[in-house]
């Protein structure tokens, strides 16, 4: 390849937290290699790094089986017309970001050609439906995994996998100030603050809010200091809470509710009751004691445990593989339950500090400089494919 001419590359992320990590890899490769040229689709970071958007990002971040049925077509379409664009230009590498109900058909379409496709972000075929490495390997060249114990499971399925670490352990201070933190939210001076989690989507809130309300209120009147504080991700989930204090007549309770702001909240609590997902992973990044909680509906909930292959749901306990944190799961997850949990582990500070110890620990394993790792990785398929 002459030494001027552009080095092509296909990318595609299909959600905010992919756009994010997509600017930080276009980044890094640009870094190593000024004559990339990035095409697909992205969001503001990404474009902001000179990738070119052929659609708008956010006509692929559709979420929920109804939501999904009804664009179908609409995004099928995208996908082809994507994958006749790309291919026409014979792009050296395709690199899907997460979304991989639209990505991996992609990955499988350039592979086929002989172009390597590498997906950035494993599915979580770790916890649940694992039957999905035969869909993987058909697809995918190359794996780039966050997590430590994804490598072998990927490999043992004949996929190349790289660990590069998780991007948000990079950017999390190791020492957090929880002064300055509580200072930045106007936080009350002398106050227990814990932190309500219980979710960024609306079903989260639905199933999970009023419990949430009723343990809190249940917590304060036990502990007459403790202050509440839930960061609503969208004005959608605001209103969920802020209806689920009405119905449960908690109007008194002093909380303190925020638009979005969930990182400062984290830095700022002494607790948390975090909804099961990747704010658990983010608590325990922020040094934060928490207790963990999960509640869908019967049917779904019994599909999936079916499903499930480790002890945990939390990501905490996963890689601590151990029950370092208590997960209160459907049934469980009462009032009562989360409150005598928050509780027990309010009235344990030996506890509180084993659990910041552990989660130092994952922090540290996890902060990987995961731009610069998975970047060296996409360069050593690159000059395979080359050779």
């Amino acid at each position: 390849m002459a030494g001027d001419e552009p080095l092509r590359a296909g990318i595609v992320a299909g959600e905010a937290s992919g756009d994010l990590l997509g600017s930080h890899l276009v980044g890094a490769l640009l870094a190593r290699e000024p004559r990339f040229a990035f095409t697909g689709i992205g969001g503001p970071r990404m474009i902001a790094q000179g990738v070119q958007s052929l659609y708008p990002m956010e006509r692929l971040a559709v979420r929920g089986y109804a939501e999904v049925l009804r664009h179908y077509r609409g995004i099928m379409a995208i996908r082809r017309e994507l994958a006749s664009r790309l291919q026409s230009a014979r792009p050296a590498v395709f690199i899907g970001i997460d979304a991989p109900d639209f990505n991996l058909e992609l990955e499988r379409q350039f592979r086929d050609k002989g172009i390597p496709a590498i997906h950035f972000v494993g599915p979580s075929v770790w916890a649940w439906r694992r039957w999905r490495l035969r869909r993987i390997a058909k697809c995918v060249t190359h794996m780039l995994v966050m997590f430590p114990f994804e490598p072998p499971i990927y490999e043992a399925a004949g996929i190349p996998a790289t660990y590069v670490g998780h991007p948000v352990a990079d950017t999390v201070p190791l020492q957090v100030d929880r002064g300055a933190a509580r200072a930045a939210l106007e936080l009350p001076a002398g106050k227990l603050i814990v932190a309500l989690l219980p979710g960024s989507r609306r079903q989260e809130l639905q199933y999970m809010a009023d419990g949430f309300v009723r343990a809190a209120m249940l917590l304060h009147a036990q502990v007459r200091e403790a202050h509440f504080v839930f960061p609503a991700s969208s004005m959608q989930t605001r209103a969920l809470f802020e209806q689920a204090i009405v119905r449960n007549r908690a109007g008194g309770m002093p909380l303190t509710l925020l638009s979005g702001r969930s990182h400062e909240v984290l830095a700022a609590a002494d607790l948390a009751l975090v909804g099961s997902g990747t704010a658990t992973l983010e608590a325990a990044l922020y040094k934060t004691p928490m207790v963990i909680t999960y509640r869908q509906s019967p049917l779904t909930w019994a599909i999936m445990k079916r499903m499930l292959y480790l002890p945990w749901i939390g990501l905490p306990n996963i890689l601590a593989e151990e029950s370092l944190v208590d997960e209160l799961v459907q049934e469980q997850a009462t009032p009562e339950n989360l409150c005598a949990a928050l509780l027990a582990l309010h009235r344990d500070p030996g506890r509180q500090a084993r659990q910041r110890d552990k989660f130092h620990d994952i922090h540290v394993a996890l902060r990987q400089d995961t731009a610069s790792k998975a970047a060296a990785a996409v360069m050593r398929v690159l000059d395979a494919g080359r050779a």
